[in-house]
């Protein structure tokens, strides 16, 4: 069964940078898409970041943070990428990495099947 383990969080000032990492076990990892959600404190629903199709040739980022964030992969390490730029308050989230249940999927956390436990971001103003 595949896993996927997130890291890369922390705390950062505003207008910082932070790079997420989330490595996949098994052979199959090159077969999915992949896909970064994030979940805000006091109940707010996991909201959709970012996904990256199985080769890396399709992207696609939540308005919210084109221009800023970007997803990349690299098959031969079974990881994925998140990196941010200039972060602001509104960033503070747990990410979470997710297996696509194809090889290019969108934004709907049910085109998902395969969730990391997450790692926390929080951006101080």
């Amino acid at each position: 069964q595949v896993q996927l383990v997130e890291s890369g969080g922390g705390l950062v000032q505003a207008g910082g940078s932070l790079r997420l990492s989330c490595v996949a076990s098994g052979r199959t990892f090159a077969d999915n898409a992949m896909g970064w959600f994030r979940q805000a404190p006091s109940g707010k629903e996991r909201e959709f970041v970012a996904t990256i199709s199985r080769t890396g040739g399709t992207t696609h980022h939540a308005d919210s943070v084109k221009e800023r964030f970007t997803i990349s992969r690299d098959n031969a390490k079974n990881t994925v990428y998140l990196q941010m730029n200039n972060l602001n308050s509104e960033d503070t989230a747990v990410y979470y990495c997710a297996r696509g249940r194809t090889g290019i999927v969108g934004e709907n956390r049910y085109e998902y099947d395969t969730w990391g436990r997450g790692t926390q971001v929080t951006v101080s103003s």
